[in-house]
């Protein structure tokens, strides 16, 4: 039965998505969200924890919170930034290096074996679809709505 609230359909496809990545996972010992940040900090070199927290659209408790342990694993060093003492920079170690490589093979097959689930061009459409919902530009302008009366 399709539901009338699109977050709560949002939430419950993140939530069954979550746990067939986290089984996909356990071969190499991370969780689905850890992978996403390792992804996310190897596409971005050494970002600054707050780039990474909002393109990951999380605050900076919650980044912390899941860097916890990857960094207590060491896969993940936090350093100071040099061009503002303020800031801290994400960066993979060499064991986190060779973390991410090791569970980029499994999101690819996960990744695979979603197209041919779900369909390439479908796959294709949701992913657009849900990174403008994830953008600010859909955030700023649904909330500017919903002040307004808009809606």
């Amino acid at each position: 039965m399709a539901s009338s609230c699109a977050n709560g359909s949002v939430r419950r496809a993140s939530r069954r998505l979550g746990q067939i990545y986290d089984d996909a996972f356990v071969a190499c010992g991370l969780k689905a969200t850890q992978y996403s940040l390792l992804s996310q900090i190897a596409r971005s070199g050494q970002p600054k924890m707050r780039d990474l927290a909002q393109v990951l659209v999380m605050d900076l408790s919650a980044l912390g919170h899941t860097l916890k342990p990857l960094v207590r694993d060491g896969l993940v060093e936090l350093q100071v930034d040099e061009s503002d003492r303020r800031s801290r920079r994400v960066l993979l170690t060499e064991a986190g290096q060779k973390k991410y490589a090791e569970a980029r093979k499994i999101s690819e097959r996960v990744s695979q074996v979603f197209d041919k689930t779900f369909g390439v061009e479908e796959t294709v459409k949701l992913r657009e679809a849900l990174d403008f919902i994830a953008s600010e530009d859909f955030a700023r302008s649904l909330l500017d709505k919903l002040q307004s009366g808009d809606a």
